[in-house]
């Protein structure tokens, strides 16, 4: 279950409408009953937060968020997009990374999911981090 206040417009879930499981799109917030409104793809659906779950952060993940790749010489790995950067310590482990925005450095050390990691975006560069392409 997330917590309702770390949801924002535009963040990426996991949404189970009666065990059909589907990624969606935050579209509206509802504060007085604590519902999330989210745009499965086909339609939008109003969820309480128990239906919700974050979706793990990945390779696949970092692609669909337009972040391109570069292994290092030491086997460190980086994402980039824009001046926003993400370094895990090898490939595909994201048990621990650093991400950095100019002068802010930011270490994590469990694993996060998608909308955790558009929340430390948006905090970081006040632009909430989607899958179009930087421009």
């Amino acid at each position: 279950m997330i917590k309702f206040q770390e949801i924002k417009i535009g963040d990426y879930l996991m949404a189970d409408n009666d065990g059909d499981t589907l990624q969606g799109e935050v579209t509206n917030l509802n504060g007085d009953e604590k519902q999330v409104c989210v745009n499965t793809g086909t339609q939008e659906f109003w969820f309480e937060t128990s239906q919700l779950k974050g979706i793990p952060l990945d390779n696949d993940q970092l692609g669909k968020l337009k972040f391109t790749q570069q292994t290092n010489d030491d086997g460190t790995v980086k994402y980039s997009k824009g001046a926003f950067r993400i370094l895990l310590p090898s490939k595909d482990n994201f048990m621990t990374m650093e991400i950095w925005y100019r002068d802010e450095k930011r270490h994590m050390m469990q694993p996060i999911t998608v909308h955790q990691l558009q929340n430390h975006y948006l905090q970081m560069t006040k632009v909430h981090l989607n899958s179009e392409a930087f421009v």
